[in-house]
C-alpha cells in the first residue's frame, strides 16, 4: 500500500473513510499487478488550498486546473479524491513514476490500469469527474450523498457540522 494515500484517506469525511479504504485496497490487491499502485493525490482540501488552485490560470501563471472556488468543491468537505497511477518500472519495489495516462496497461493484464480503477470506483458508487461535460476532471471522484456544493456550503455556513480531532488538529465535517 501507499502510505501517503493511507494518510490522505484518514483526512476524508468519516462517512466515506472506511468505504474509500476498502475500495483502495481492493483496487491494489485485486485489480492491479504488483508493479502498479493507486495513489490519491488529493483528498480533503482546505478552503485556502482551493482558492490557491482556483487562482492558477487566472491571477497566477499556468493552465486552469479547477472551476471551483473555496467551498465549491466536494474536496472541501472530505467527500472527494483525485487519483494517479504509481508505476514500479524496474520491479525494485520503488514506485518511481506517477502517471495520469488513461490508456496505459502497465501491469500487462489486457485492460488499461486507469480503466480498471475508474470502472471499479463507479461500480461502488463514486461519481467520476471524467464524465463531466463542461470541465472533465479525469482523476476526480466524489460522493456527496445527494448534496450539491451549494447545499454542502450552506450546511457548513450555518454550523450544521460536527468536529473530529485528527493528529492533534480539529476538523469540521458537515452533517450528511
Amino acid at each position: 500500500m501507499d502510505n501517503l494515500t493511507l494518510t490522505r484517506i484518514n483526512y476524508m469525511h468519516p462517512a466515506v473513510r472506511q468505504e474509500v479504504l476498502t475500495a483502495y485496497k481492493h483496487i491494489n490487491n485485486t485489480l492491479f499487478g504488483k508493479n502498479i499502485r493507486l495513489r490519491f493525490t488529493h483528498t480533503l482540501r482546505t478552503f485556502n488550498e482551493q482558492d490557491t488552485l482556483y487562482a492558477i490560470g487566472r491571477t497566477k501563471p499556468g493552465k486552469k486546473v479547477t472551476n471551483a472556488r473555496a467551498g465549491q468543491s466536494a474536496h472541501n468537505y472530505g467527500l472527494a479524491f483525485d487519483i494517479a497511477i504509481l508505476i514500479d518500472k524496474n520491479g525494485d519495489g520503488i514506485f518511481e513514476t506517477a502517471s495520469w495516462n488513461t490508456t496505459s496497461d502497465d501491469d500487462k493484464d489486457g485492460t488499461p490500469d486507469w480503466t480498471e480503477a475508474v470502472n471499479y470506483l463507479k461500480k461502488v458508487g463514486w461519481a467520476w469527474g471524467g464524465e463531466w461535460r463542461s470541465f472533465p476532471d479525469y482523476p476526480h471522484f466524489e460522493k456527496t450523498f445527494g448534496h450539491s456544493w451549494k447545499s454542502l456550503q450552506a450546511k457548513y455556513n450555518v454550523g450544521d457540522v460536527f468536529s473530529e480531532v485528527i493528529n492533534g488538529m480539529t476538523y469540521k465535517w458537515v452533517n450528511l
